[in-house]
This record gives C-alpha cells, structure tokens and sequence, in this order.
C-alpha cells in the first residue's frame, strides 16, 4: 500500500504525460474522436492499477503499454462485430492545408502510415515520440535489435517513398 504523497506524485506525473499518449493515441488511431477514447481509456485502466505500478521503472513506457494493449484489444473485438451504414453528414470534410509545411508534414504522415504496422508503431516510438530502443522493446516486447532493424527498415522505406519529392 502506497502513501498518499507517492500516489499523488505518480498521478502528477501521469498528468504530465497525457500531451504523449495523445500523440502515440493518433499514431494508433488516426481519428480524433477515437484518439480521446483510447487515452481516456488508457488513463482509466492505469489510475485503476495504480498500485502495479513500481516506482522507479519507467511511468511513459507502462502507460505505452497499457495504451497499446488497449488498443490491440479493441481491434480484435472491432473485427468480431458487423460495422454498421456510416451517414454521410456525420463524416467531417476535410479542408486543404494552407500552409506548405502542414502540406509537407501530412505528406511524410501519409508516407508513414503507407508502413507495415509492426514497422510504423517502432519508427513512431522511436524517432517520433522519443523513447530509447530499450523502452520501445519493452512497450512491444520485442528483443532490442528488433527494434532498430525495425527502425532502420522505417526510415528507408520513408525516404523511398518520398524519393523524388523534397522535404
């Protein structure tokens, strides 16, 4: 059983962590509406199981994990259910960026999100949201030099794809 300042120190300091799952939630996700689910979920499932949680390792890579665990439960139960007709009007119209660099940025996201999952979620880990290779091993419970294969493969792949286009 933890004391009170211990408990309110952590859940500061998942407080303070929520900008990241935000940004690893839309790498997942894509969608902004499921985006605030997951890290609401996310931030449900840890403050519930606070008292797993070991001071001293990593808060950010625990929470990756609870996030990414969510999110691969909630695909496998979206595949085992019929998708209903989406009404047009509810589909929100996309408006063209204005601004060269939001142009240039979408491009490389779409680049990105052209990789093969298991390539896409270790160059967002790593080069994108800043997690060393250790850590992004044990959010994905993969061996470390699988990471930076993986990492190395998404990078190339990135600049292939964007070959002939400069950014």
């Amino acid at each position: 059983m933890r004391d009170d300042e211990t408990t309110t120190r952590i859940t500061d300091d998942v407080v303070a962590l929520i900008p990241a799952l935000r940004a690893f939630a839309w790498t997942l996700t894509r969608d902004p509406i499921e985006m605030d689910d997951l890290v609401q979920e996310t931030l449900l499932k840890a403050l519930s199981n606070l008292d797993k949680f070991e001071p001293g390792t990593r808060l950010r890579a625990w929470l990756f994990t609870i996030m990414r665990n969510a999110f691969y439960s909630r695909a496998k139960r979206s595949r085992r259910e019929a998708p209903g007709v989406i009404d047009a009007a509810s589909i929100p119209q996309p408006v063209a960026p204005t601004q060269e660099w939001t142009l240039r940025g979408k491009e490389l996201m779409e680049v990105v999100g052209r990789l093969p999952e298991h390539y896409r979620e270790m160059l967002i880990l790593v080069v994108m949201l800043g997690e060393s290779y250790e850590s992004a091993a044990a959010i994905c419970g993969v061996a470390v030099g699988t990471v930076k294969s993986r990492v190395n493969r998404a990078r190339q792949m990135v600049m292939a794809d964007l070959g002939d286009q400069q950014v």
